[in-house]
This record gives structure tokens, sequence and C-alpha cells, in this order.
């Protein structure tokens, strides 16, 4: 066990090369392998990847639809046991460490670091970098005004005697001190030397105050306060920090909206932010649904009432980035949107945002002029609740809505409606959920399907294929194209495959084949992947740890890496050791046997001179006897 851990030692963060890590001459501090092992230890797979995937469980391990190529039956499969992940699809794989880099988009420290700070794993780089640290620090300073501010203003809006409009505000809409807590409310002051105050006394400079975009620099010099006097939500990325503020007016100013949000910084991104996700996203996946509202009082009214699915946007309509965001939770949204031509409006933008992603969409038919908010006020929780579990299919609230507010006898009128419903059904990917709503939108206008169809392939080639499909996966095969090659797995040997497997999965396994190192030694050097085994058998991991398993198989070059992670997915044997004596016996006679069979064909050469005729026979006469007496060539 000592040499296994003096071994693992001795590959030296080797990670750093492969898997798109970190090059192995950059200036970023390296992290020692120790503490590597240690956060993959203290991490699980399955917890770390049901944060982003709907996994199911499927047999030993859990499955689900791979988020790196586009696929409708799973392939994507996660292993507990080997704490790894691995597509049969499109061949991606690793530990916990390369899914957070690969979907994330991380390099490798960052994505390190992420872990470690999930699994409360003190780092200590082993190099000092300036320019890294300068900007971890800025971020960080970054995270600490944001949390900081949010607090100061809840502090103001509980307790400070200017804020009673605020509470008072609050109390209007139905909510008191618990709400405020729970979601840390806060009032910003109109006068802005209360805030600005706070900032000095706690040592943030004006840079930083900009940067956050909680305040601007004035042209005559000086800071200008973005939010002022108005009730302060703080907004959160999906694992909780704070990153920004969206402030809502408090007394009518008409001109300023009723809300503002934070602009973008290096924290916030409004394409990429949904508020409340991060309280939503295990309820989505519970649920198997998001439930996307217009606001924030909506969706606070949402979570309020126990119906914690829901989420939305800040200030701007459905992105692709929102749905790349959202598919990472869940493919089932529930759209919540006001019942009038603006709600349907932004809600035909979700539409054609979400089902290019491949999206499954349903919408609440909301009674005019309510919202969720209003309406829980009015008529109780569980109305609403009654109102989404009733959700339908969102063309046929689409058209239920349109027939109500158009005249259908008109054959214009008919006419545009098709249209425009054609427009929206360009943008569904499936198939045939495509000609099942063809079909349903032409029994209901009362016209023909083909024409109706027609109207959509005409939808489908004027749209943008730029705005429109370009999806996670077609921009990541864009980039990876451009940028660098594809990498296949190393051609391996099945029996060679498995051998892997074996030895990398049970110390038994192991142990045995190393014995027999030297007999296959022949076997495995005319093999594909005969080099991977030895390697292996060679510098023997300790398989009773998988995080130090996947530490050693990140050592591998990319090509070798593919090869292990696929054979790893395969299901472990009942007895580990038997089966390395089966395969091995089959391997080396197979060896042998084609050995033997290219003497004899040589044999039947013409013109073979007698000496050469007799070693080639004594050659075949010795290779008999190794396989009748194959069984007692290895150790027991």
């Amino acid at each position: 066990m000592q040499k296994n851990a003096e071994e693992c030692r001795r590959i030296s963060i080797l990670v750093f090369g492969i898997l798109k890590f970190e090059p192995r001459n950059s200036s970023v501090g390296r992290i020692p392998e120790e503490t590597i092992e240690q956060i993959l230890a203290a991490t699980d797979i399955v917890d770390v990847i049901s944060g982003y995937l709907p996994l199911k469980r499927a047999g030993s391990s859990f499955k689900a639809n791979c988020p790196f190529h586009n696929e409708k039956t799973p392939s994507f499969h996660v292993n507990p046991s080997r704490q790894s992940f691995h597509c049969f699809g499109c061949g991606e794989g690793g530990s916990s460490i390369g899914f957070v880099m690969k979907y994330e988009n991380l390099p490798f420290i960052d994505a390190v670091k992420k872990l470690a700070s999930r699994a409360g794993v003190l780092i200590q780089e082993d190099v000092y970098d300036p320019e890294a640290d300068k900007r971890r620090r800025k971020i960080s300073r970054l995270k600490e005004l944001h949390n900081g501010a949010a607090r100061f203003m809840h502090e103001l809006l509980l307790k400070a005697p200017e804020a009673q409009h605020a509470r008072d505000y609050l109390k209007s809409r139905g909510y008191g001190r618990e709400m405020a807590e729970r979601w840390l409310v806060g009032w910003m002051p109109a006068q802005p030397s209360v805030f600005t105050d706070w900032v000095k006394a706690n040592n943030y400079t004006g840079r930083e105050l900009c940067d956050s975009g909680l305040a601007a620099p004035k042209d005559a010099g000086g800071l200008y306060v973005r939010f002022r006097d108005r009730l302060m939500f703080p907004i959160h990325n999906d694992y909780g920090d704070i990153i920004a503020f969206s402030g809502r007016q408090l007394r009518e100013d008409p001109n300023s909206g009723k809300y503002i949000n934070s602009p973008e910084t290096p924290l916030f991104k409004k394409s990429k932010v949904f508020f409340a996700l991060d309280k939503a996203r295990r309820s989505m996946t519970k649920d198997k649904f998001a439930l996307l509202c217009e606001g924030q009082i909506d969706v606070i009214a949402c979570h309020e009432a126990g119906i914690t699915s829901a989420i939305a946007t800040l200030g701007t309509a459905c992105t692709p980035e929102h749905a790349r965001l959202l598919k990472r939770y869940t493919n089932d949204v529930v759209i919540c949107f006001d019942a009038d031509a603006a709600g349907f409006k932004a809600a035909d933008k979700a539409f054609t945002i979400m089902s290019a992603e491949g999206m499954n969409l349903r919408m609440v038919a909301m009674p005019e002029g309510e919202d969720p908010d209003s309406l829980m006020k009015k008529e109780g929780s569980e109305s609403f609740r009654k109102l989404v579990n009733e959700s339908r299919d969102y063309f046929e609230v689409k058209l239920n809505h349109e027939t109500m507010v158009r005249d259908l006898t008109s054959v214009r009128e008919r006419a545009a409606l098709a249209h425009d419903l054609a427009e929206l059904v360009a943008h569904v990917d499936d198939k045939m959920t495509k000609d099942a709503l063809i079909n349903q939108i032409a029994t209901r206008l009362e016209i023909g399907t083909e024409e109706l169809r027609a109207g959509v392939v005409r939808a489908e080639k004027q749209k943008s294929r730029s705005q429109f499909y370009d999806t996670r996966q077609t921009a990541r095969d864009k980039q990876a194209a451009e940028t660098t090659p594809r990498v296949t797995a190393t051609q391996i040997n099945g029996s060679v495959s498995y051998l892997c497997q074996l030895a990398l999965s049970s110390q038994e396994a192991q142990d045995w084949l190393g014995e027999q190192l030297e007999s296959l030694g022949e076997p495995l050097a005319h093999l594909p992947g005969g080099s991977i085994l030895r390697n292996i058998l060679s510098r023997c991991p300790d398989t009773t740890k998988p995080a130090t398993i996947q530490i050693f198989i990140a050592s591998f070059s990319q090509e070798d890496q593919l090869a292990l992670r696929s054979s790893l997915m395969q299901d472990s044997p009942l007895n580990p050791v038997r089966a390395a004596e089966e395969t091995t016996a089959m391997l080396v006679s197979t060896h042998f046997q084609n050995k033997e069979a290219s003497i004899r064909a040589r044999l039947r050469e013409p013109n073979l001179g007698t000496e050469e005729m007799m070693d080639l026979m004594n050659q075949a006469k010795d290779l008999q006897d190794i396989l009748k007496n194959l069984q007692q060539r290895f150790i027991r």
C-alpha cells in the first residue's frame, strides 16, 4: 500500500497536461496531487453531476442524455463505485473534475477550486502567480462587496425609520419580516451618502463600487449610486453567490423603470442568469419541470406558497444561454406569463428559443389581468397550484387565446394566424412533434395540412440559422473544430481492455496479473493497447481508492484515457481473479496459436533449406508444448 502511495505521489500532477488541463509550463500555481486526491475522495460524482443534469438510476450506475452532444437516447453513464462518467456516444469521460471543466468550460485550476470549496477542502498551491492571484482577489472582493451590501441594505429595511414606506409596501403585498429575511430583501436609501459612508467604512474603493455595478462614475467627477429609494432583491448565481441586485421602485417616477437591475459586470451576465435558480434547481429535478414567471415578486410568491420550482429572467427575454442553463436541470418548462398580448409575445419568444434546444413547453392558462402573486392573494395558493398542475401544451393554450382575440370568420385573419403559428412551429426541434402540431393547427383553423406545412417550410428557410440553431453543442463543435483536432481513443484489443478494467477495479486481480507480467510480455507487445496494460501493472495504482484511480488515469495521454475510461464502464465480474485467469489464458493461447500457424505456413513454403526447416519444426514443437501446458505456465 505504501508503494502505491509513493507511486501516486511520484506521478507529480501529470494531470495538468491532459484532458484540457492547464499546460505543464503554465505559470499558474500547481495544486499538490495529495490535495487533488483528497478533493476527489470527498466528492460524490453522482451528487456533482445531478446538480447539472437529471440522472436516472440504471442498475448500479446512473444515466442521462449527454450534455456534450445532441442525443435523444441516453448514452451518458455515471459510475458511483468508480467515481467516473463516460458517454458511449461521443466518448467524453472522466472524473468530477473533468466533468466540471467540460460542462462549465473552466480551466483545471478553477474546476478543482470549485469542487474543493464544495467539499470543504483547503487548497495550497505550490507556486504563486501574481496575475492569477490578482484576478481571484478581484472576483472575491466583488462577491464580498455584494454580500456585505445586501446585508447592510437588509438591516436598513428591517430597522431604519426612513425605510418605513418600504416595509409598508411589503406589507401591502402580503409579506412581512420572515419573507424579507428568507430572501435577504433590502432597501437602498434615497440619500446616496448613507450607502457610500458604509462603503468607505468597509474599505471598499470607488473602482470596486463601479466594477460591482452599484455605482457609476460621473462625467464631472465623483460617483453616482445607481439604486435610490428602492426595494432591493439580491440576485444569486445558480450556486448561491450574490452577483447583482434588482431594485423595485417604491415611489412612482415616470423617468425610471419599475424595476432596474445591475448592469453587466465580471460577475453578472443577465442573459445567463435566472432569478431564484439557486433556490429552484433542486426542486426542478424533483418536480421534473421549471415554472417560468415574469417577475421577481411572482417568483417569491410561488416559493412562499411552496411552489419552489419557480424562476424568472431579469429584464430580458429568454436567450439561448438561458435555455442551455435551464436544460442542466430539466427538459420541461411551464410558462406562467400574463394572459395579454405582451405576455403571449414574451411566451412566443421563450417558445422559439427553448424549442430549438429540444425542450418541452407547457403554459398556465392564467385569468386575464392576474399574475401568480395577485391570484394567490385573491383565491389562495391551491387555486394557482391547480392551474399549474393543469397546464397544457403551449400551442393548445396559444390557439385558445388567439381564437378568442381574433375574428376567425375572416379568411384574411385566419391566414394571418396560420402564418404566425407556422413561424413558431418552425422552431420545434422534434420532427414528430412538429407534424403533430401542424395537424392540430390545421384542424383548429380548418385549413389544409399541406398548405400549413408549406408555410412551416418557408419559415424554416427564412429564419436565421445563427440566431436559432446555434445551440450549445453546435457552438462547441464549431469551436473545437476550429481550434483542436478531435481526439480519438487508442485502439485497444478487447481482451486487453478487459484486463485493464480488472487491473484498475480489483486489487486481487491486479496483484495476480502483476505476477503474470513476464508471461504476458510477448503477447502484449503484439496487441493493440498492450502498452497501456503493461503501464498499469508496472505502476500498481491503489484500486481501493477511486480518487487515486482517477488521478492515475489522468496521467495517460488523452487517447489512452478515452480507451481506459471506455473499458471501465463495463460491469465487474463477481470473481475478478478467475476472470483475469481465464482472459489471460485465452489471450496468451491465441497469441501462441497464431504464432504456431505462422510457422506452419512458412513450413509449406517451397525451397526451404534443411537447417531452416529443422529450426521451424523445433519452434513448432516448442509452441505445441507451450499450448499443452498453458494453464501450468501461470502462477496460482
